[in-house]
């Protein structure tokens, strides 16, 4: 579950203007989380050497793709819903290739054909080179299934297609897999177990998308903090003839690309992070303030139950030490209501944590048992979802709370704003966010996209910064 759901991005068609002549139309919508975006870029990169531009048109496009998400059963109920959305189009173009990617497909496998009558495709996160051969499958008359899990595959010599990014922020897919096994979480059954890149081919990449005037990289795993090259599970070097690299190494490689390259990373998980890593933070001025760092409950008895590693107490000391290091910096969390056996006192454990914390950003759901979890094998989902509901509402209300007051904090700061591009409520107004991951918003005047530019902080609400540039 350590995982940045881009809300504002789910469902959108990605979109990369192609200076190939290419013949066939790929239309590809993405949910879930930043590596799911990321590994879009992949499919596309690959695609595009096979003859397909992407489109924002459905109806040019001669294969849909939707990369999907099985992180809770919402998200995969809303790809159902858009898979029957293609029914008119099939049968207006019987050639229509439609095909689910990632970790729904990874989940499901066969039986997405069959629940899904037309679906052409399924194809898990470990088996995007074979997309060409499994296509000329289906363009041949019958449905094709590769969702085979790897214990090498990174796609490191594969030079993502960068979707919808503007030329401004690049993800950078550092590792892949998760080994954590948290009683919840679906992801080690869909992506596979932890494998790490070549820190060579991270940096490279680095300074490939700064040269090409990127001003802002995001490293990218779903536990960086797991991130090891050439040092195995124990910490023990594996071959002493190879430079090894852990993730406070990699990040600070990284930084060290250029000074004007801003540079963030996402998921950590409380029980891997060091205190090296925030070190590393705070000697470098272009690595944001900012620390995704998921609790996912306040008490130590659910959080047993999770299999995270880590008691209420421990994760407390984690959050001192982080503020200690680095004092502003930013820190946002995930939180589950309603976790099997939840009661009224653990609730309660998860309201006091929150309090003592203050949260600058929060990610909050109810507890959606999946299919082959340990949980779903071991504990009964016997929290009803009037309480769970309740108790996310509560924990929303509460976080509302802390929002306010950390930005009202802001009011009157001046603050380096990255242009990401127009806000959403007006055509004379831009958005960015800060170092601490906040979303500013702020008249145009001449400034431009991908531009750095100084706000002042005029006002706020639980979500937004709002103000105007100056000149220093």
């Amino acid at each position: 579950m350590e995982k940045i759901i881009l809300e504002e991005k789910q469902g959108n068609p990605t979109f990369k203007v192609s200076l190939k002549n290419n013949s066939k139309k790929l239309y590809l919508e993405s949910y879930g989380c930043q590596m799911n975006f990321s590994d879009s870029e992949i499919v596309a990169s690959i695609l595009d050497k096979n003859g397909y531009n992407t489109t924002r048109d459905l109806k040019e496009s001669d294969l849909i793709l939707l990369n999907t998400c099985s992180i809770r059963e919402k998200a995969e109920f809303t790809v159902r819903n858009r898979l029957k959305s293609f029914k008119k189009l099939k049968k207006q173009n019987p050639k229509l290739i439609v095909g689910v990617l990632g970790c729904m497909a990874e989940r499901m496998k066969e039986s997405l054909l069959e629940e899904e009558k037309l679906v052409d495709l399924v194809v898990g996160p470990d088996a995007y080179r074979d997309l060409p051969t499994l296509l000329e499958e289906v363009e041949g008359g019958q449905k094709s299934v590769n969702v085979l899990l790897s214990r090498e595959e990174t796609y490191a010599d594969i030079s993502p297609v960068r979707l919808d990014s503007k030329g401004i922020s690049g993800f950078i897919s550092i590792m892949r897999g998760c080994d954590n096994m948290c009683s919840f979480c679906v992801v080690p059954f869909t992506r596979g177990r932890e494998r790490s890149r070549s820190p060579l081919t991270i940096v490279a990449e680095a300074k490939d998308l700064y040269q090409k005037g990127y001003k802002e990289v995001i490293l990218l795993g779903q536990n960086v903090d797991s991130y090891r090259w050439n040092i195995n599970k124990k910490e023990e070097v594996i071959d002493q003839n190879i430079p090894s690299t852990n993730f406070s190494e990699l990040l600070e490689k990284v930084a060290l690309v250029a000074k004007d390259l801003r540079v963030r990373f996402s998921t950590s998980h409380p029980k891997d992070m060091t205190d090296d890593v925030v070190h590393v933070m705070k000697k470098h001025r272009n690595i944001c303030n900012y620390i995704h760092l998921p609790v996912q409950s306040g008490s130590s008895k659910i959080l047993q139950k999770m299999n995270r590693g880590y008691s209420k107490e421990w994760y407390l000391k984690r959050i001192k030490s982080i503020r200690e290091i680095i004092p502003n910096c930013a820190i946002s969390t995930d939180i589950i209501t309603g976790f099997c056996d939840e009661s009224d006192e653990d609730f309660q454990e998860t309201l006091d944590l929150m309090k003592k914390v203050e949260f600058n950003f929060s990610y909050m759901f109810f507890y959606s048992e999946r299919p082959k979890t340990l949980a779903e094998r071991k504990f009964k989902d016997n929290v009803p979802l009037e309480i769970k509901k309740l108790r996310l509402q509560r924990v929303i209300d509460l976080q509302k709370e802390h929002s306010l007051k950390n930005n009202e904090s802001s009011v009157g700061k001046i603050m380096e704003v990255l242009v990401e591009g127009p806000s959403k409520k007006s055509a004379l107004e831009y958005c960015g966010r800060n170092d601490e991951n906040y979303k500013v918003v702020f008249p145009k005047e001449d400034s431009k996209e991908g531009d750095y530019v100084n706000v002042l902080i005029e006002r706020f609400t639980s979500a937004t910064l709002i103000g105007k540039i100056i000149k220093k």
